[in-house]
């Protein structure tokens, strides 16, 4: 019997070990029953959003600080790369010395002297209308001839002789003899001059002989170193030698000349000076005012 009784009472012991007992039940179930009160107090939203107010204007300023340094950080970079631009330019801007060869000196003197070439000032060859055409210093044995008919409308110039039986429109100028027969409307020069019959609306200007014939008509002046007129003259004589009015002269101008020989019959309608002579007119008559 006391076998038994051991046996059950370490039976009853196992059975207590592996399974709890009522009051661990207990106090399992009032644990599990145990809930947390996070409600109990009232919340505060107006400081909860204060809270929520300063942790934002943290982030905003740590934001302004980041972009500020950023944009200064870009400055300083600007900075810089201008610095190396600088630089830069002053060393391209370093004159390069190289080796003149002959052919790069021969270059240039070429190149001056077309520059001073286009920059020399070139002056136009004008010829004054009012004048007569003025040919070269040469003189040449031709003779060219205009005949009847043939009206030429521009300045002729000849080297040579020129006998004029039509009509120029134009001034006319030659070396040797001018013949004229027809008409000239223009002046005339010529280092000598004959008009028969002819009609000359222009200046006579020769070097030497000036030689008017019957028939003849020139209205314009007259200058050479001596003159015989037989024709018709409207404008002044200025004559450094002798001049010789024939009958049939009619002169409406003044005459200066070294002499004048005017013949019975001639009409001159002017002043006759004979400026060019040897004679001192002017002491002849201071003399006399002293007597």
């Amino acid at each position: 019997m006391g076998f038994f009784k051991d046996f059950k009472d370490d039976f009853s012991q196992a059975v207590n070990e592996l399974m709890p007992g009522e009051d661990n039940l207990e106090t399992t179930a009032n644990e599990d029953d145990l809930v947390v009160n996070t409600l109990e107090g009232e919340v505060d939203v107006e400081s909860e959003l204060s809270k929520l107010d300063g942790l934002l204007q943290q982030v905003t300023k740590q934001e302004a600080e980041k972009a500020a340094a950023a944009k200064k950080a870009a400055a300083a970079a600007k900075v810089a790369k201008a610095v190396q631009e600088e630089k830069k330019v002053e060393t391209v801007a370093e004159p390069i010395f190289t080796e003149t060869t002959e052919n790069d000196i021969k270059a240039i003197q070429e190149e001056k002297k077309m520059s001073d070439n286009m920059t020399t000032p070139v002056t136009p060859a004008t010829t004054p209308v009012a004048t007569p055409a003025t040919p070269s210093p040469e003189v040449s044995d031709e003779v060219s001839v205009i005949t009847e008919g043939t009206i030429i409308k521009g300045d002729i110039i000849s080297n040579g002789s020129l006998d004029v039986r039509g009509q120029v429109d134009g001034n006319v100028g030659c070396n040797g003899k001018l013949v004229v027969t027809g008409v000239v409307n223009g002046n005339s020069n010529a280092s000598e001059f004959f008009a028969d019959a002819a009609k000359i609306e222009g200046e006579v200007v020769s070097t030497g002989t000036v030689k008017i014939g019957l028939g003849s008509v020139i209205i314009g002046n007259v200058t050479s170193t001596s003159a015989v007129i037989a024709g018709a003259i409207k404008g002044d004589i200025d004559v450094q030698g002798p001049v010789v009015v024939d009958t049939s002269a009619v002169v409406m101008g003044n005459i200066k000349s070294r002499s004048v020989q005017i013949n019975n019959g001639a009409v001159i309608e002017g002043f006759c000076s004979q400026c060019y002579s040897d004679v001192d007119v002017q002491s002849l008559f201071d003399g006399k005012k002293g007597m």
